[in-house]
């Protein structure tokens, strides 16, 4: 009876084994998206806009630069973990109308950037090169910092090591190592190449720190921008829009309300 015992054992091991391969092979398939935009697409949101290329290591990123007349300050916003720039760059007049230029950065394979993400080290490095980018065209003290759900653990990292104005943080992650355990709890947390441990880098912002977030959001639980929240030592504004999701935050009045609060109120024409 041992022996028998004995090889299911080592069945069930080496099936937990190459179940764990598979999953580590799979992380960015199941962490991102990315929608391709061909050379020459057209970015149409109603507001003048122009392309930039950001060189970074082994890669170029594709930009949009919307500019406005005496801006108030530059929003860098780093997106979702789906689709592209042809996409994104729709949410950038609520930043325009409050008298904000906008830099918006496509991840590597993400629209017109070149590579391929592989692992966290490099994203983290990717941003940290958009915002060197940003420096020499912008006094830091100018910088926003914008994140979107997937975008925010790069916001709050850059924020945790720069010294921007502002750091606002939309349906935002405690960590993709909170998500994949639940999702995934017998997969032993080494094997993540994307832990991207939000709360960790937020806990060493000083700058006053903005989250909005819905009670109904289903892909990232409210529940974790609460405890995000709870390892912010910066001043802290925390939204719960009643209702809201994941993706639809902007039909709420309050969302506005919470911009109109962190950025000011929209500009008359």
């Amino acid at each position: 009876m041992l022996k028998p015992m004995v090889q299911l054992l080592g069945v069930i091991a080496l099936g937990y084994v190459l179940l764990c391969a598979t999953i580590y092979a799979a992380q960015e398939r199941l962490l991102f998206f990315p929608e391709y935009d061909p050379p020459g697409t057209q970015y149409n949101v109603g507001w003048p806009v122009e392309e930039a290329f950001i060189p970074v290591e082994g890669a170029t990123l594709h930009a949009l630069w919307f500019r406005t007349t005496n801006p108030a300050g530059v929003i860098l916003y780093f997106h979702g973990n789906g689709g592209s720039l042809r996409s994104w760059g729709a949410v950038a007049p609520d930043f325009i109308v409050r008298g904000y230029d906008v830099v918006m950065v496509d991840y590597r394979g993400y629209g017109q950037s070149s590579g391929s993400i592989s692992h966290e080290a490099q994203l983290l490095a990717d941003a940290d090169a958009v915002y060197d980018w940003m420096l020499a065209r912008y006094p830091e003290e100018h910088i926003v910092l914008y994140g979107r759900s997937l975008g925010t653990s790069l916001a709050a990292w850059l924020a945790a090591n720069r010294q921007p104005r502002l750091l606002l943080l939309e349906s935002p992650l405690y960590s993709v190592e909170a998500i994949a355990r639940r999702q995934f709890p017998w997969v032993p947390s080494v094997l993540l190449k994307y832990p991207l441990r939000t709360h960790s880098w937020i806990e060493r912002v000083r700058c006053p720190v903005v989250i909005i977030h819905g009670t109904d959001d289903t892909i990232i639980p409210i529940s974790d921008g609460e405890q995000l929240a709870a390892h912010v030592t910066a001043p802290l504004a925390f939204y719960r829009i009643t209702g809201g999701g994941h993706n639809n935050l902007a039909a709420f009045d309050l969302y506005y309300h919470a911009l109109d609060i962190a950025l000011g109120t929209p500009r008359q024409p």
